[in-house]
């Protein structure tokens, strides 16, 4: 036996060394792209251009592009564990859709697999939500952003960024050179102009520097200068490439040359000798029309056109107003719309309430599944709730939030776009006889989707946005049944450190208001809390917040839960549906901690950073919980409070029915 080891050892020690024998890939040199052929592998939208420029992505929303060198390199010595050094230069160009607007940024890139199980917008085509910060991706990134988002702390939507298994960059800096040892020079990433950049590790010292500038000299003082082993990120072969995607908005990323090589100095690019841009093919309109006019009834007939377009196309229009210009999800033509729901026939109707209605649509360029919101002309959500939905979510980016995609205004009818949620609401998965009955273990994941999504409106956002509806109707399913907040028409932004918002309207849907609102009239971020409360026990009891049938101790579910936790019969309000098919350690936090959200006092109540902890299992939930705190005055405990929402219900004109 222990000769046959000693054997099996020989013939693996004999294969290793006829691997490391074969010729290995350590220099790469492209000046264009022309012939690069299969030596690089392109996916998504990327293509080679004509003039050799390697193009990432066009002007089309939500889009991403590779391009990959085709075969692994080796980027560390396994036997001793180290990484190798290298260097790579690039020139690279991005042109935005819009002038000033990015969407969203490209990055160089090195990946144990060409094929990236990635999303686009602000994931980069690198990652998606789930595999974010996993230490198993091993994945080394260095991007160039055009979109400040907020779920990943960016320091400014004009930014480079060192990420390692992550879009929350290590190290970041705005884009900008120097031009001497002091003097430090901006430099605007989506100008359309080319940027040279430089990437540099150095093993020995364990020290990455990232330069870039306008031109092909090199400054001598790197952007930024990170210490990191690449050791504990790389495999011993790995892919290098590049990635880039579209968002709400567009740019296309291009690449005009790219040298690159493990152990040495990377070879110079002249930025002069590269294929530039492609230029816009000349327009012989002109001439055509020169040629047409020059007989009397072809002249008629093109003022006939004329007139024609201009009643057809501009006479039914509306004038962009102001606020519009400050809006920045893409605005959809009234007609795409039409055409993308069939015309907003019955058959694509997802869903009604106060507001209007929710149609099913394909995006007839993109062939993209959409919601469109049309919201009807006398609807209660008017013009300003219509235009607070876009100013509110419209820079949001989290991957528990409803994805707006853009808008439309046409005489009185007002769109909104959404991502198409297949798996419709969790209020529709939860109470309308679904096929399936939710599992615990997907009942969890989507609270924990949502608490995180309130958590980012609170505190991720650069002002803190109060949803002021957050109910089951309002929590959307993806494919892979991750819970998205959505609905934003009643949202309010104000700025950290405030209280509350300013606005003593009462608005929210009824079972789900905190005890405070009829009295002050002003939402914040405890009542946010106390919607995510009710939230909980309607998702772990199987039953709606307010039960008219039911008995009068157990018609409000608060109420009835807060009892059958008095009595200790906590677990008896389960859904039934589950069969005990659960986490008993996981039920009863939740339980408890939809108690404590939805206290009748808002200091009693913890912040979303707080319930995020709970629900992570960072911070043991209480084991004891103090009742429903009420207020002095025999008329004034919780079932009054009750009385005074009922009271306010029916004297307000803010309320909606379930919605979206």
């Amino acid at each position: 036996m222990e000769k046959l080891l000693k054997l099996v050892s020989a013939v693996l020690l004999i294969l290793s060394t006829l691997a490391s024998s074969q010729p290995q890939v350590t220099e790469l040199f492209y000046s264009g792209f022309k012939d690069a052929g299969s030596n690089l592998t392109l996916s998504g939208v990327a293509d080679i251009e004509k003039t050799g420029m390697l193009k990432l992505t066009n002007h089309t929303s939500r889009l991403m592009g590779h391009a990959f060198y085709t075969s692994p390199i080796q980027f560390k010595n396994s036997t001793v564990g180290k990484a190798f050094s290298f260097s790579t230069s690039f020139v690279f160009t991005i042109v935005p859709e819009y002038p000033k607007l990015g969407g969203h940024g490209m990055a160089f890139t090195i990946a144990p697999s060409k094929d990236l199980n990635s999303l686009p917008s602000q994931y980069l085509g690198l990652l998606n939500g789930t595999d974010v910060g996993k230490f198993s991706t091993h994945i080394f990134a260095v991007e160039f952003d055009t979109v400040q988002d907020f779920e990943f702390g960016d320091i400014n939507d004009n930014h480079v960024g060192i990420d390692i298994n992550s879009l929350k960059s290590n190290a970041s800096a705005a884009a900008a050179y120097y031009k001497d040892s002091v003097s430090k020079q901006s430099l605007n990433l989506k100008s359309g102009k080319p940027i040279q950049a430089w990437i540099d590790y150095d093993s020995s010292r364990n020290l990455m520097n990232v330069t870039i500038s306008p031109s092909s000299t090199k400054p001598k003082i790197p952007l930024l200068s990170f210490q990191v082993d690449l050791a504990m990120v790389f495999e011993e072969f790995m892919y290098v490439g590049f990635s880039a995607s579209t968002g709400l908005l567009a740019s296309s990323h291009y690449i005009s040359g790219w040298s690159f090589k493990i152990d040495g100095e990377t070879r110079v690019l002249n930025m002069g000798s590269l294929p530039s841009l492609p230029k816009p093919k000349k327009n012989h309109t002109s001439l055509m029309i020169g040629v047409l006019v020059s007989t009397i009834a072809l002249a008629l007939s093109a003022i006939s056109v004329s007139v024609y377009i201009y009643t057809k196309k501009f006479k039914n229009s509306d004038p962009v107003e102001s606020w519009e210009l400050q809006l920045g999800p893409h605005r959809y033509s009234y007609q795409e719309l039409k055409q993308a729901t069939k015309g907003f026939r019955d058959k694509e109707l997802l869903g009604q309430g106060g507001f209007g209605q929710v149609f099913k649509g394909t995006l007839p360029n993109t062939k993209t599944q959409v919601a469109v919101k049309r919201i009807s002309n006398d609807s209660k959500q008017g013009l300003r709730e219509f235009v607070s939905e876009i100013a509110s979510i419209g820079r949001l980016r989290h991957r528990n939030l409803v994805q707006l995609l853009g808008w439309c205004r046409r005489r009185g009818d007002l769109l909104l776009v959404y991502d198409f949620m297949e798996n419709g609401s969790l209020d529709n998965a939860l109470f309308d006889e679904p096929k399936t009955v939710l599992s615990w273990e997907e009942r969890f994941k989507i609270i924990k989707g949502v608490a995180s999504a309130l958590h980012y409106l609170h505190e991720g956002y650069e002002q803190i946005v109060i949803h002021r509806d957050v109910k089951a109707s309002n929590v959307l399913l993806d494919r892979e049944l991750n819970g998205r907040l959505g609905d934003f028409g009643l949202a309010r932004l104000h700025e950290h450190g405030s209280v509350s918002s300013n606005t003593t309207t009462v608005v929210g849907t009824l079972g789900y208001l905190a005890p405070e609102m009829p009295r002050t009239g002003k939402a914040s971020t405890g009542s946010d809390v106390y919607a995510f409360g009710v939230l909980l026990l309607e998702v772990a009891c199987g039953r709606r917040p307010i039960e008219p049938k039911a008995t009068a101790e157990a018609m409000v579910l608060v109420d009835w839960v807060w009892e059958m936790y008095g009595e200790g019969k906590l677990l008896e309000v389960v859904d039934e549906r589950l069969h005990g098919e659960f986490c008993d350690k996981e039920v009863m936090m939740v339980l408890k901690l939809g108690l404590i959200c939805s206290n009748h006092g808002p200091s009693d109540r913890p912040n979303m950073r707080m319930v995020v902890r709970y629900l992570d299992g960072e911070v043991e939930i209480p084991k004891d919980l103090r009742g429903p705190r009420r207020r002095k005055g025999g008329d004034h405990d919780h079932e009054a409070a009750f009385g005074d929402i009922l009271k306010s219900f029916a004297s307000s004109s803010s309320f909606d029915e379930p919605v979206f």
